[in-house]
């Protein structure tokens, strides 16, 4: 019989706890977390063996996100749960980055993190229980691991700094920061926020790290109780006597080549001639020699020298590996109209860095669908990022957008999205998709200036401009440079990638990752600082290029109209089967969005039949209203009138002796069937809303009350039976509003 063991403690308002002992008994470590209604399994398990040749550390983390949790069926074909959502990749990724830096350097086991979701509440947020999960497992099995760590959400309401705010209070938070952190210091943070001031956020990031302390002390008390002990493993190493062999071999050539080359493809040219050439050597060693050399260790030992070099030259020096000072920015460019068929396109351009970014305007009805444990359940404005192999010279194949693909476009989406209008104000669906082109460094702050710019071309009135810039870090443990604008090679050798995007008024998205065991708040604030003046020259350049957003949207994007209409109309504008919405899209060639409020767009490139259509919805919805002028098209004609269609599914009768100014014999001397009139109405019905009209008084130019007048002996002739009726006859009354009844 497995024993459960339970601990428990605060963190804000909320109660977190832990279990162990009960489930998943042969993984390495299984815990699982509880906060309200909300449950996940989080396990951690180690391969015995490593696989021959690996050369980097083997671990994956993923969240399965059961849909079963929430108490729902999943609404595929198939009927359960298939790739995973982009929430979910986005938890999986907020927790592999904090775990990531605290195994042993040159670990090649294979690790395996995964959690599941058994219960969710639609209240607690997953992501930050399944880090803290994540973490209470690898600290109690028998993984190696330098843990723990603790993870919370910080947000900003009502001027006040909350601790794992709730889903729904986070709905009226300016900021929502998570961030995860050992005892000592900050490991990873991820910011959406609204404007904040670099103060508010240095003071939310130490608010963060204090409300943490008390996950840390429980998993310490947890491993204590239920810890297993950590097994040995055997770590990737240099060998000594190899890596001074190498080095004699080098000589200052590498000091030399990082020192005279500052032209990425020279120095890159460079050091391959090199390593060629110490490959070589070692090649004929190895067959000269009665040791076996190894190879792999040989180039190891060359790219341990090159990043070592241009470490000590940025830390010791002051020079990048460009030439650049720390704070000094790439060259900078920008354009906007490069695709003439788009919406709206916007080109940005930072040293090599080249993103193209593409804008598309959409009706309500084209937002994303979404089928998760989030309760939010359509998403309006998307981003989407694609990072193709030719836009680092390279190839492999296209398979659709890996986890980092998606992490980097929806840190894009966040940092954009302060900045969208309202449903309200501009009820569009958007979608922005950005095309890495080139890439040296910060690809994703890179999309996030040129879909700005393409949202602007575009037309869509997004208030302010926003940029991002990337910062890195060069440390050996006391001594630390603060890079800005990061490229490829810096992110690479670096110990810090710290991305912040915003406004000429705050930040907008924050994210921080480190490859080192921790960052002080000293060097966040002065990071935070550094990065607030670049962001400033980068929002300058994008303001000599668009000022502010096109006052009018493109020719080719749909206009998209707005109309009101009774909820009770809904029924008599879809019609039966829905022929009446889809007759009204074929003949004004519109898209027509119905909600269940009585919110109708109207969607067209053609703005005259749009608001064509606008007219006929108006009309189709308010009913016929007494003394109006219709055109209608005629449906049948009988002996002594004929019926004319008013509005779909309303049909109006024309007494013979209403037809015309002179007396009529018969009814074909003056229209045919299939021909539209022009009419007044003269009577509705109350009791069967028959609808009565007259032609004549639209030719006469009478009044109301002189067509009614005038009408009165040739309703007496017909006998007051015959009035106007819906399609089909005279009896009934109005099939189109019964239809509604019946439906309601």
């Amino acid at each position: 019989m497995n024993t459960e063991h339970t601990f428990s403690t605060t963190v804000g308002n909320q109660v977190f706890t832990f279990a162990t002992g009960k489930l998943a008994g042969q993984a390495g470590g299984a815990v699982t977390i509880q906060v309200g209604d909300s449950m996940l399994l989080a396990t951690a398990t180690m391969s015995a063996t490593v696989r021959e040749g690996l050369n980097f550390f083997p671990l994956s983390v993923d969240f399965e996100e059961k849909i079963y949790a929430a108490g729902r069926i999943p609404g595929s074909f198939f009927r359960r749960e298939g790739r995973p959502t982009t929430d979910s990749i986005l938890a999986a990724r907020l927790t592999d980055r904090p775990l990531r830096p605290l195994f042993p350097d040159g670990m090649r086991n294979e690790v395996q993190v995964i959690v599941t979701a058994l219960s969710s509440d639609s209240v607690n947020h997953l992501d930050i229980m399944m880090v803290n999960s994540a973490s209470a497992a690898l600290v109690i099995s028998d993984i190696p691991w330098n843990g723990p760590i603790g993870a919370v959400r910080v947000g900003y309401i009502d001027n006040k700094l909350v601790a794992n705010p709730t889903i729904p209070e986070l709905e009226n938070s300016q900021l929502d920061l998570r961030l995860a952190a050992s005892r000592d210091a900050i490991i990873m943070v991820e910011a959406g926020a609204n404007e904040v001031t670099e103060e508010l956020m240095l003071e939310a990031l130490a608010f963060g790290h204090e409300a943490i302390q008390p996950l840390i002390d429980l998993q310490l008390e947890m491993r204590e109780a239920v810890g297993k002990p950590k097994r040995e493993v055997d770590l990737d190493e240099m060998d000594p006597a190899l890596k001074t062999q190498v080095q004699n071999q080098l000589g200052d050539r590498m000091h030399s080549i990082v020192s005279e080359h500052t032209d990425r493809d020279d120095r890159n040219e460079a050091v391959s001639a090199l390593r060629e050439e110490i490959i070589e050597y070692f090649t004929e060693l190895d067959t000269t020699g009665d040791d076996e050399v190894d190879l792999r260790g040989v180039r190891e030992v060359i790219n341990y020298e090159l990043k070592t070099k241009i470490r000590n030259r940025i830390l010791y020096d002051g020079v990048r590996p460009d030439g650049r000072d720390n704070t000094t920015i790439r060259t900078l460019s920008s354009e906007v109209g490069i695709s003439p068929r788009a919406h709206g396109s916007g080109l940005f351009q930072r040293g090599e860095t080249q993103v193209l970014s593409i804008a598309t305007l959409g009706t309500p009805r084209e937002a994303q669908k979404l089928d998760g444990l989030h309760p939010r359940d359509t998403v309006r404005f998307m981003h989407h990022y694609n990072f193709p192999p030719y836009s680092t010279g390279e190839t492999w194949f296209l398979r659709g957008p890996k986890r980092r693909e998606i992490g980097h476009g929806e840190l894009a989406a966040t940092a954009l999205t302060p900045i969208i209008p309202s449903e309200e104000d501009f009820p569009y669906t958007i979608r922005v998709v950005s095309e890495v082109l080139s890439s040296n460094g910060s690809t994703s702050q890179a999309s996030i200036c040129a879909a700005c710019l393409a949202l602007m071309d575009c037309g869509v009135p997004v208030s302010k401009l926003v940029a991002g810039v990337a910062m890195g870090l060069i440390t050996d443990g006391e001594k630390y440079a603060i890079l800005t604008d990061i490229q490829g090679l810096e992110d690479h050798l670096g110990d810090m990638d710290f991305k912040v995007a915003g406004t000429r008024d705050g930040i907008t998205a924050l994210q921080m990752d480190i490859k080192i065991s921790g960052l002080s708040k000293e060097i966040m604030a002065e990071a935070l600082a550094q990065a607030h003046k670049g962001r400033m020259e980068i929002l300058d350049s994008m303001a000599a290029t668009m000022p502010e957003a096109r006052e009018k949207l493109s020719q080719w994007a749909p206009r998209m109209e707005t109309i009101k209409i009774d909820p009770d109309k809904i029924g008599a504008l879809i019609g039966k089967g829905g022929a009446t919405i889809r007759g009204l899209q074929e003949t004004f060639e519109v898209t027509i969005d119905v909600q269940e409020d009585g919110t109708v767009f109207v969607a067209g490139v053609d703005g005259t039949k749009t608001d064509a259509c606008l007219e006929q919805i108006e009309m189709l919805t308010k009913g016929v209203e007494l003394g109006t002028i219709y055109t209608g098209k005629v449906l049948r004609i009988i002996d002594f009138g004929l019926f004319v269609e008013l509005l779909p599914g309303t049909d109006g009768f024309i007494h013979i002796s209403q037809l015309a100014q002179e007396r009529v014999n018969k009814i074909e001397d003056v229209v045919q069937l299939g021909d539209e009139v022009m009419a007044m109405v003269t009577q509705i019905e109350e009791s069967s809303g028959k609808v009565r009209l007259s032609r004549r008084a639209v030719l006469e130019g009478w009044s109301l009350e002189e067509a009614i007048a005038n009408d009165q002996g040739s309703r007496r002739s017909s006998g007051g039976g015959r009035g106007g009726n819906n399609r089909g006859g005279g009896r009934g009354g109005n099939r189109g509003n019964n239809n509604n009844n019946r439906r309601r």
